[in-house]
């Protein structure tokens, strides 16, 4: 379903580097960095996977369990963000082999960090990556009311699609729109 060609790479300790940040496993040091990012209200209003309130045990079971069980079953290359040896966010290529729109990109930055690009190379590194690797497309969704997610997408290189509608679930049962982004090779 991707296309991509992942022999003779190994997604448990694979690194991605841009000329300013290392996108590279989460450590067990991690768990207090993402806990403490978790803890923005931004960021769980945009992730539904954020629980709220956000615990030090639900970042131990993400930095981890989940993130590293995506990388080991293939279908996913979770990051985490490092600028100047520092954590600053978190991003991935999601769904390896799994939708039809190809390989998703996401992407969070820490409160403190915000501002400075870092979400905009990730995403544009982490495509590419992918794409490198033979994915036909890779494809991104932000909510149609968070304009800044959407901004980072353009600036990473990806062209809106349009709008899922009622795409997203909302903590409230509710549903959203969202706005759908895709790379191709050829971008």
């Amino acid at each position: 379903m991707t296309g991509m060609d992942l022999r003779g790479i190994d997604l448990t300790t694979e690194v991605v580097r841009t000329d300013r940040l290392v996108l590279r496993p989460f450590r067990e040091d991690d768990v207090e960095p993402v806990w403490t990012a978790c803890q923005s209200p931004d960021i769980a209003r945009w992730i539904s996977a954020v629980s709220v309130p956000y615990t030090h045990v639900d970042a131990a079971a993400w930095v981890t369990g989940e993130a590293p069980a995506m990388r080991r079953e293939g279908t996913g290359l979770t990051v985490a963000i490092e600028a100047e040896g520092r954590f600053v966010g978190s991003a991935g290529v999601h769904r390896i082999g799994q939708h039809p729109l190809g390989p998703e990109v996401g992407y969070w930055i820490a409160p403190d960090a915000r501002g400075s690009g870092y979400a905009a190379e990730a995403a544009h590194a982490l495509a590419e990556w992918a794409l490198g690797l033979g994915a036909p497309r890779v494809y991104l969704v932000a909510d149609v009311v968070n304009t800044g997610s959407q901004h980072v997408a353009r600036r990473a290189g990806f062209t809106q699609e349009g709008v899922l509608r009622s795409y997203l679930a909302y903590r409230d049962g509710s549903r959203g729109d969202a706005a759908v982004f895709s790379r191709l090779p050829t971008d």
